[in-house]
Parts: structure tokens; sequence; C-alpha cells
């Protein structure tokens, strides 16, 4: 969710979000099917899922491979050293704000708070480790037990946190100019960027080609509603986007900061525009609270395809499995953590170990997954079949007959389009 809020922050806003919502429509929803409905006919993990419709050792099982090891290159550095990383820092945050420890400052002691904190060893590595074994002990407990029974807490909690935040944000003298700001399209400024931009992230957004569609939809049952749920999914992923542009951008116009700040927003900018509400510890311990459980929501959705593929494929239990994951998460990705300070100039193809694996499983390993499973559909499923197939079980919402244009050419010819950009 935050990343998109970034993302529209360097992006012109409105164009970003204008971009983002097609590419959701035309690509994200038909790509989201067909990994569920994978999923949901073999009831394994991709990798077991592909050799079972094919075979061991066919190309088209490189889709359940790609995705896995996209999964966990993205653990690797981006949710290690990111999401677990800045989880830590929110967690931190959320008892700052409890506590009031931040109350009274100015500005630039906003600023210096976050370069004391962030400097301090001892305290990022706690939050970070806290974070990483609750990941751990919410994804040990399994789907129904773990994540799931998360999810139903955290979802509906996050969404009643945003809608009070945006209501607070609204009323502020000023956000007006920051709401028409994010809101309105300025076509000058989409470009070929802007639409990579969109279709990265809305990859990572929704979890195409990582794997964790096609898990979750092996835990369906033969008759649910592919076609409703992934519109669900996506529907509320992206609303609980927008909600949150609709937190941040009015309330930093009214204060007359940066809209541009990126990541800094949800720390020196953010403190900044609480102290100036009236019960601003009470709405940043909620604005840092929601923020915690979409990451944390993220994290166990790119965690649990590298955990099923593990208890499938080595027969270990799924409490070993998640450990394993985790501790191998960390150990492998510690050369990109440590390229973000002493290992900055080490360099493979001219970018440092976390631009690389950046590179790796955001333009190659993810965009070739989906072209795989794009044109497993289209080759060997057949548009038919894979309609047939996804629509057991779907009432109002179905795979219709005018998504065949979008299925036979439209997505193939843009993730070829993307792959080769990505790559070069």
């Amino acid at each position: 969710m935050e990343i998109s809020i970034f993302n529209s922050s360097v992006n012109g806003g409105g164009a970003f979000v204008f971009v983002y919502l097609i590419i959701c429509a035309l690509i994200g929803i038909p790509l989201f099917t067909m990994e569920m409905s994978l999923g949901r006919k073999t009831q394994m993990s991709s990798v077991e899922g592909m050799r079972s419709l094919t075979k061991k050792g066919s190309p088209w099982v490189l889709f359940g491979w790609f995705g896995v090891l996209s999964a966990f290159v993205i653990l690797t550095y981006y949710i290690l050293t990111y999401y677990i990383q800045i989880m830590g820092w929110i967690l931190a945050y959320l008892f700052k704000m409890i506590s009031g420890s931040l109350a009274g400052l100015t500005a630039e002691g906003y600023a210096q708070a976050f370069v004391d904190f962030t400097s301090n060893t001892g305290a990022v590595a706690g939050a970070t480790l806290a974070c990483a074994i609750i990941i751990g002990l919410i994804s040990a407990k399994g789907l129904e037990k773990g994540i799931e029974k998360a999810c139903k807490i955290m979802m509906p909690t996050l969404f009643i946190m945003l809608i009070i935040l945006a209501i607070r944000s609204l009323t502020l003298p000023g956000a007006m100019e920051g709401l028409k700001w994010y809101l309105r399209v300025d076509f000058s400024k989409i470009n070929g960027r802007v639409w990579l931009d969109a279709l990265g992230q809305c990859f990572f957004s929704i979890g195409i080609a990582s794997g964790g569609a096609f898990i979750y939809g092996s835990y369906l049952k033969k008759d649910s509603d592919i076609p409703t749920d992934g519109l669900i999914i996506i529907g509320f992923d992206t609303l609980a986007a927008l909600i949150a542009g609709v937190v941040i951008f009015p309330a930093i116009f009214a204060l007359g900061l940066q809209p541009d700040a990126g990541p800094s927003l949800l720390f020196v900018t953010m403190s900044n525009l609480f102290s100036h509400m009236p019960a601003g510890n009470f709405f940043g311990g909620m604005f840092f609270l929601l923020v915690f459980f979409a990451a944390l929501s993220s994290a166990l959705g790119y965690l649990e395809p590298i955990v099923t593929t593990g208890t499938e494929l080595f027969k270990m239990n799924r409490k070993k499995a998640v450990w394993v994951s985790l501790a191998l998460i960390f150990i492998i990705g510690f050369p990109t953590i440590m390229a973000q300070g002493p290992w900055a100039d080490i360099k493979i193809g001219g970018r440092n170990f976390f631009d690389f694996a950046d590179y790796l499983s955001g333009n190659i390993m993810m965009p070739l997954g989906a072209l795989i499973l794009s044109l497993y559909t289209l080759f060997v499923w057949k548009f038919d079949k894979y309609q047939e197939e996804t629509n057991i079980g779907a009432s109002k919402f179905k795979v219709y007959d005018w998504w065949a244009p979008l299925v036979k050419f439209v997505i193939p010819v843009a993730l070829i389009i993307i792959l080769i950009t990505g790559m070069f």
C-alpha cells in the first residue's frame, strides 16, 4: 500500500493513479485469476502444481520456479532490508507516538530524532528482530490458524483506521489543495517510465508471478468464486492505497510540506504532521499501526509460497520450513543489508547487491514468470479452458468472452515489452 503512495508522490500524483488503475484492470486481474485458478486446479504449490499439469522438467514448470525464486529474492532484499527493517522502525515509532516521546519537537527536531534512532544499531536491530519473530510465529501456525486469522483482524482494523484518518486529514485548513493535486490527472506526466512503474507496483502490490496467488488458490474449494475473489482482493488493495493517499497528501499540503519526500513521509514528515493535530499521539499511533499491518500482510504473502514449496519438495513440517526459510532469507540477504553501508561499493554489473537483487526480481524474474504464465494459458491451457475452469463457481463477475483479446494479445505483448525494457 505505502509503496504506491510513494510512487504517486514522484510520478505526478493522479497521473500515476490513473495508469495504475488501468493496468490493474486490464493486466492485473486476468493474470491474478489465471494463477489462482491453476492453484485451485492442482491443490499444490506452484512448482509441484505445474509439474502435475505438465511433467517434471517441462519448460512450463519454470513459471513455478520463477515465482518461488522471485518471492525469495524479494524477501532477501526488499522485505528484509526494506519491509522488515522499516517494520521495525514503524513498530518503534508506534511506541514513540503512544508514549508521547516525540511531542513538542520542532521540524528539525523530528528529522534529528529519526537520524538518532536509525543510527542506534541496538534499537534498530531489536525492533527488526521483533518483527521477524512476529512474522515467523504467525506463518508457523499455517494459513487458516495463522495468516487468515491475523488478516481477519488486521484488514478490517486497517480500513477503519484509514477512514478515520482520511476524515481527519480532509478537515485540516488547506487540505483541498492536496486532494486536488492527488486526484488531478496531468496527462503530460504520463510517459513510459510511469507505465513501467505502475506495472511494477501492480506486480508487487498484488503479488502476481510470485507464487502467492497460486498458493492461496490451492487452498480454495473446487466451487469457489475465483473471479469475484480476485476482484475483491485487487479492489480492496487498490482502495486501501487510494484512501491512504487521501490521508497523506491533503495533510501535507495543509502544512506546507513536500509531497515528494518518499519513505521519509512515514517518519519525519508524518510525525511532524501529527504534532499539528489535536490528539496527535492517538492519530499518529493509529497511522503507524495500520502501516505496520499493511507491511506485515505483504511479508506473510511473500513468505507463504517459499514455506509451502519447502514442505512439499523437502518434506519438512511447516514450523521447520518457516524458520529454515527465514534463516536462509537472512543469511542470503545479508549482503543486501550491507549494501546500504560498508559494502555499498561492491558491484555486480554496475549495481550494488541491493540494486542487483531489485533488478533481478523486478525487471527479470517477475515479468518473465508472468510471461510464461501468459504463454502457458495461450498455447497449452487455451483461453476457452481457462475461461471454463476459472468460471466454475463464479456468479456475478466472470471471465467474459471479451477478455480473449486481452489474454491472447494485449497481455503477452505488454509483458514482452516490459521484460525487454526492464532488462535493457
